[in-house]
């Protein structure tokens, strides 16, 4: 009989060890985010009439494994001119799964926005950023991009932040320059920064 009791104690004690063993091991959640190996912004000059004209300009940030998760990711030097004014698109993708992750941000808009910040957006008179998404929503897939006519300098850095379930109505949250944007709530999904030169 107390042979029989001590085999039920060790039972008991093994299933809870087993239990929690195999709690501790249970490995983290994993990050939803989509991954994302190429970035690339398109200008084209709008005219006085704000009506874009003339070839458009692409320049591009790239990773293999993911611009978020690789080593060094290849980045563009930005070229704009000083005085002119730009429609900006932003086009993101992951290469990995060949998928057009704009279309998913587009589709839901009241998630996402991007955020223009850097040497070139804050603190200066290099670039002036306004969004002009044709859903008349605050997301930065396209917007107008005004150079200074005499900035001070030629170079500059344009930093990119994509933000995904944030507080849209947090008060600065609808600036495209609002440094405090974590304050906003959600999660970064992009945050990426390309060279600036004026010529």
């Amino acid at each position: 009989m107390f042979n029989s009791k001590k085999s039920f104690l060790y039972a008991i004690v093994f299933a809870a060890f087993g239990f929690t063993a195999c709690e501790s091991n249970d490995p983290e959640p994993e990050n939803d985010g989509e991954v994302i190996t190429d970035v690339i912004l398109s200008f084209q000059e709008l005219n006085l009439s704000g009506t874009p004209t003339g070839a458009i300009t692409t320049f591009k940030a790239s990773d293999p494994q993911g611009i978020e998760v690789g080593s060094t990711p290849t980045i563009d030097n930005v070229t704009l001119t000083k005085g002119k004014t730009y429609q900006m698109k932003i086009e993101v993708r992951n290469s990995i799964e060949n998928e057009d992750i704009t279309s998913e941000i587009l589709a839901e808009a009241d998630e996402h926005q991007f955020y223009f910040l850097g040497t070139a957006f804050v603190g200066s008179s290099v670039l002036t950023y306004t969004y002009a998404d044709s859903s008349g929503d605050l997301l930065g897939v396209v917007g107008k991009v005004v150079v200074a006519k005499s900035p001070g300098f030629n170079n500059a850095n344009m930093r990119i932040v994509l933000r995904h379930d944030l507080d849209k109505n947090f008060p600065g949250a609808s600036n495209p320059n609002f440094e405090n944007f974590i304050q906003a709530g959600g999660e970064t999904d992009l945050d990426i920064t390309f060279p600036l030169i004026l010529n």
